[in-house]
């Protein structure tokens, strides 16, 4: 019987805090993924069909929603806040008095690598309550988004195989 690998955000690079991986307690039941194609239409060129010619104007990065993950400490008794969701809020998190910005994942499920990525969205929902008000149960939302890490500063970059120093 085949082992079950669990998804994850892993952390490629950050230049404050000090982000760890996010793996899902509970792997996501679907990853949809979505992208935008730009095309210019010349309204004066037009084919035989009478269709306006169209130029190839560029591609946004491709975006991804995980919904509904699901995070449970009720069997521990402990803070579903400080074992999962404050790590996960550093990915959202900068500080304006240092030279920041939130980390940049790699979004994987064993050896897939889907892409290199930021999180552009954060939305998470307390459910479960132990009867002095400790949350135990959460569901998240984590909108992300698609960056080239070899163009974001304090990114690493890849060379030969071998990891270079952090770009400044």
């Amino acid at each position: 019987m085949a082992q079950l690998t669990k998804a994850k955000l892993e952390v490629h690079s950050a230049l404050s805090g000090n982000p760890k991986n996010i793996e899902f307690m509970f792997n996501p039941s679907e990853l949809e993924f979505s992208r935008q194609v730009f095309w210019h239409s010349d309204r004066g060129t037009r084919s035989s069909t009478l269709l306006p010619k169209v130029n190839f104007s560029g591609v946004e990065p491709y975006t991804c929603t995980l919904r509904n993950l699901l995070f449970d400490t009720y069997e521990l008794k402990e803070c579903v806040l400080k074992k999962y969701i404050d790590n996960i809020k550093q990915g959202v998190t900068a500080k304006a008095d240092t030279i920041t910005r939130p980390p940049v994942y790699i979004l994987m499920w064993g050896e897939q690598n889907y892409f290199h990525c930021v999180m552009t969205s954060l939305t998470y929902q307390l459910t479960l309550f132990l009867p002095e008000g400790t949350p135990v149960k959460a569901l998240v939302n984590i909108g992300l988004q698609e960056v080239d890490p070899s163009k974001m500063s304090g990114s690493r970059v890849s060379t030969k195989g071998a990891q270079d120093k952090r770009l400044g």
